[in-house]
């Protein structure tokens, strides 16, 4: 996973705080963020919930969205990241739900996540990722989106004007 020094330093500096609600990474954001130094000063933690029961009882899904998209939409993403920041009582909050592996008999043929971040609350930024053409590994792909999403943070954190804490 990438090192997170500059999403690490500029939420210290500003004194603000990050949770993640996961589900295809499954605890990979968790552990990227929690093995940095300093982890303590701003992840609040995180949450992975596999299922639709799960993302609906804690992350406040819509159930009937869920069930008809398998859990795996931007508006799921969405919910996951603006949900976390108040359960976790945090200023920014990350959701990715998505597909690491197929499942032909299920229908689920391609590979694709999505993710959101959000800011007291409300998203910031979402989208669809895509992995590597050809690539297949499943603990790769979950690197991937890891990676990938970790990249956006930064990002936004950098061209993001401050703002102050709550």
């Amino acid at each position: 996973m990438k090192p997170l020094t500059g999403s690490r330093t500029i939420l210290i500096n500003r004194q603000q705080t990050l949770a993640v609600a996961e589900s295809v990474t499954a605890g990979m954001l968790q552990v990227a963020f929690s093995s940095a130094d300093k982890a303590v000063e701003y992840f609040q933690g995180g949450i992975t919930a596999y299922n639709l029961g799960q993302k609906a009882r804690h992350l406040g899904l819509d159930p009937i969205h869920g069930q008809q998209t398998d859990c795996v939409s931007v508006e799921t993403a969405r919910a996951l990241s603006e949900n976390c920041c108040s359960l976790f009582s945090s200023h920014w909050g990350i959701g990715i739900t998505g597909y690491a592996s197929t499942v032909p008999e299920e229908g689920i043929t391609e590979l694709y996540a999505y993710y959101s971040i959000a800011a007291d609350g409300e998203e910031m930024k979402s989208a669809r990722i895509t992995p590597p053409p050809g690539e297949e590994d499943p603990i790769t792909i979950r690197y991937f989106y890891t990676n990938a999403v970790i990249d956006v943070l930064l990002e936004i954190l950098t061209t993001v004007i401050q703002k102050k804490p709550r």
